[in-house]
């Protein structure tokens, strides 16, 4: 499979782009591109992967991807529909010049610059400003003209000044795209998120990329900053955590849908990663 360098759609009488998706078009692949990017889920939910970082999202969800950062959504199936209803994504991206090379290094701005520096990371803003941010996200949406460019502005000034977000990949995690083997990566994160509700052979993966095990192993270790074992049960808690939130399955069921094979581990992993048992977990949603 070939690296997925997005060219994100633009033409000459605009310095950035803004659109409106109400069916997940690109968000559904392993991805990079040089824009910026700020993404708000009015209405999907689903599992989000940005860097090393693997986690659900929902609706309301606001998060800001920085340049050759790779990400994607991998959307839960009805959102991949009309039915029962479409999803609804405000999405916008920006080149860090778009407004020229000298703006962002203007000294009013210093705090505007060091955040396109940490959305190399990836950023999800709090659910404190989530309101106030979605408010001028629709005023970008729907602005003509230089209004427009002023509301872009607003929002990641608003973000920047408020320091009310978390940084999603890890510091491990290389941010220069030069460092990344996008084709490679895209072959395993492609396995991984379609198997990694079942028992996943090292071997087989391995051989997916032409490697021994134990070269894998150090590869993946070295493009993730975790194991694969890691990142496995990174996935199946998050996907734990939203079944216990939808509250359709019981414990057990849960414990044997998120691919793990007995419930001991389920319980004990569970716990390292949320600081509860599935159970307690599930009361704190109440």
């Amino acid at each position: 499979m070939k690296p997925q360098l997005l060219k994100v759609n633009n033409n000459h009488v605009q310095s950035f782009s803004v659109r409106n998706d109400i069916i997940p078009q690109n968000h559904n692949i392993w991805h990079y591109h040089e824009e910026l990017e700020l993404i708000h889920f009015e209405k999907g939910s689903g599992t989000q992967f940005i860097g090393d970082s693997v986690k659900n999202f929902t609706s309301g969800d606001i998060v800001l991807v920085g340049s050759n950062l790779p990400h994607y959504w991998l959307f839960d199936a009805h959102y991949l529909t009309t039915t029962p209803g479409p999803a609804d994504i405000r999405v916008s991206h920006f080149k860090e010049n778009f407004l020229g090379d000298q703006f962002f290094n203007l000294p009013e701005n210093h705090k505007l610059k060091n955040l396109l520096k940490k959305a190399k990371k990836g950023i999800q803003l709090n659910r404190s400003i989530q309101n106030n941010t979605k408010h001028l996200i629709e005023k970008i949406l729907n602005s003509n003209n230089s209004t427009k460019i002023v509301a872009l502005i607003e929002v990641l000034t608003l973000i920047a000044e408020s320091d009310e977000y978390s940084l999603l990949s890890s510091d491990n995690y290389p941010i220069d795209s030069q460092d990344l083997d996008f084709g490679r990566m895209t072959v395993i994160m492609d396995y991984i998120t379609q198997h990694y509700k079942t028992q996943i052979k090292l071997d087989d993966i391995a051989s997916m990329t032409g490697m021994t095990a134990n070269s894998f192993c150090r590869y993946f270790k070295a493009k993730s900053g975790k194991t694969l074992f890691q990142y496995l049960i990174e996935m199946r808690i998050g996907y734990a955590c939203k079944l216990l939130n939808e509250r359709k399955l019981n414990v057990k069921q849960i414990c044997f849908e998120c691919g793990f094979q007995n419930f001991v581990s389920f319980h004990k992993y569970f716990k390292e990663a949320t600081g509860f048992t599935p159970l307690h977990y599930q009361k704190q949603l109440l």
